[in-house]
C-alpha cells in the first residue's frame, strides 16, 4: 500500500499551487501534523497534511481497523492581510489531531471548538465543518482503503456555534446565505440569526 501522504500532498499542490509556508506539530502520543499554506488572489488557505495518514475509527470500536475508514485533511481559506491569521497553524494542527486524541471522527456537519481564538482578536473559537468536493476534489485510494477527503472549515462565533447546535448545519448555511455573509473575511460580525 502506498504512503498516503505524498499522495495527498501532490493533490494539494496541483489544486493550490505551490505552499510559501509549512509548519509542523507533534502531540504526545500522536502522530506529526503539518499545516501548508497557500497564498492566491487575496485569498490564503491553510491545509492540514497529516491528518490522512491514518483512518478515523468509530469511537465505539473496540479496536481500530488499521485500514478502512474514512479518511480527510481540513481546509480554512480567509482574507489575506486582515487579520494575523497565521497563528490559526497550532488551532488547526490540533483540529487535525482530534480523531486520535479523541476518538471523533471529523465529518461534514460537525462542528469543532478550540477553546480560544482561531488566531489574535478572532471572533471565532470554533469551525462548522462543510461538504467536500468543492475547492479540492476527493482524492481516490486502492482498495480497500477510503478516499482522502478535503472538508472546508467555516469559522462561527460563539452564538452562531451555539445556534447551530439547537438548529442544525444546514440551517445555520443555509442563514449565512440568505444574508451574504463573507465566511472568508477574518474578522466578521456574528450574522443576525432571527
Amino acid at each position: 500500500m502506498a504512503d498516503v501522504l505524498p499522495l495527498v500532498e501532490a493533490r494539494l499542490r496541483t489544486t493550490l499551487g505551490e505552499p510559501d509556508a509549512r509548519a509542523a506539530v507533534t502531540f504526545l502520543g500522536t502522530d506529526r501534523f503539518e499545516v501548508l499554506r497557500f497564498r492566491e488572489g487575496g485569498i490564503v488557505r491553510y491545509a492540514t497534511l497529516g491528518m490522512s495518514a491514518q483512518p478515523m475509527a468509530d469511537p465505539t470500536a473496540v479496536v481500530a481497523d488499521p485500514v478502512a475508514g474514512p479518511r480527510v485533511e481540513l481546509l480554512l481559506s480567509v482574507r489575506d492581510g486582515l487579520a494575523d491569521t497565521d497563528k490559526v497553524l497550532r488551532p488547526l494542527a490540533v483540529l487535525a489531531a482530534s480523531p486520535q486524541v479523541e476518538g471523533v471522527v471529523v465529518a461534514p456537519g460537525a462542528s469543532l471548538d478550540v477553546g480560544e481564538p482561531l488566531w489574535p482578536g478572532a471572533p471565532f473559537t470554533s469551525v462548522l465543518v462543510a461538504e467536500p468536493g468543492g475547492l479540492v476534489e476527493d482524492l481516490e485510494l486502492d482498495e480497500p482503503l477510503d478516499p482522502v477527503r478535503f472538508l472546508p472549515l467555516l469559522p462561527m462565533t460563539p452564538n452562531e456555534a451555539a445556534w447551530k447546535r439547537v438548529h442544525g448545519a444546514q440551517a445555520l448555511q443555509e442563514c449565512w446565505l440568505a444574508r451574504g455573509t463573507d465566511l472568508r473575511h477574518p474578522a466578521r460580525a456574528s450574522v443576525s440569526l432571527e
